[in-house]
């Protein structure tokens, strides 16, 4: 089996594979990064696996840190760019390989720390993914989760649409209860579950993933018409000298899998 959003997938990682490694994104801000890494409190014998990794921002953070660390992801472009940051940075303690989260080619507990960031959104069948990373993790091993939360219900569906305008590949934004469920089905101990509001141009947020003239135009206006209070959108856009922002809410998670657990 593989990801029923597949080709989506890698059209539109290969398309945004060269821009991840610039340092002025959200996804590879350096106090972000070095936060989450600082909570997770890798330790040096740690193994570590970056689920759906895109460019290995968080396993590059990590590896300094750890044993070694494996950065899975769909995409070769995402994968390269990756490859080529960890060589610059002389981090001979990571692999990397080219993978389906839908089916992680691994054995059982076979990693300390399994992390996915940023990319449930993406998922098809967020708890079947859940499940593949909760396999592969060691008992007493940590799960870690960091994802945007989901817009408030009655925007909900608005919100993942414009998501999906944006970037086909998008499938579904998660509430924090369903996040916390995906843990709580696996009867995991959550140790930390935090919010971090993360201030986004709204201009930038729809260049970075190449989306075509006419789509961002339809989209501007809808945020515009949000500022306005003629429409609203979920995304509670609001207007600064720099143009149109909002705050993405992503949700970070640690879990603890039990020991007894079934892939023992």
């Amino acid at each position: 089996m593989k990801s029923s959003n597949e080709e989506a997938i890698k059209h539109s990682f290969t398309l945004q594979s060269k821009k991840f490694e610039t340092g002025k994104l959200n996804f590879t801000e350096k106090k972000i990064l070095d936060f989450i890494v600082s909570n997770m409190q890798p330790q040096k014998t740690d193994t570590v696996l970056e689920v759906a990794a895109g460019t290995c921002a968080c396993g590059c953070s990590l590896a300094p840190f750890v044993q070694n660390v494996t950065c899975l992801d769909m995409t070769s472009a995402m994968l390269t760019a990756g490859k080529e940051t960890a060589e610059k940075q002389e981090l001979y303690n990571m692999t990397f390989v080219l993978g389906d989260a839908w089916e992680l080619p691994f054995l059982n507990n076979s990693f300390d720390i399994v992390i996915s960031r940023l990319a449930f959104h993406h998922f098809p069948d967020t708890a079947h993914s859940f499940d593949e990373m909760v396999r592969v993790l060691r008992p007493q091993g940590k799960l870690v989760f960091i994802d945007m939360e989901a817009a408030e219900d009655k925007l909900r569906v608005v919100r993942d649409e414009i998501e999906t305008m944006r970037d086909p590949s998008h499938v579904r934004n998660l509430s924090r209860e369903e996040m916390l469920m995906l843990y709580s089905g696996h009867s995991f101990k959550v140790e930390l579950c935090e919010t971090m509001e993360i201030p986004t141009s709204a201009a930038d947020w729809l260049n970075f993933t190449e989306t075509p003239v006419s789509t961002k135009q339809k989209l501007m206006e809808r945020f515009e018409n949000d500022v306005n209070g003629t429409e609203r959108t979920g995304f509670y856009p609001y207007q600064t000298d720099k143009g149109i922002f909002f705050k993405q809410k992503w949700i970070f998670i640690i879990g603890r899998k039990p020991q007894g657990s079934v892939y023992e």
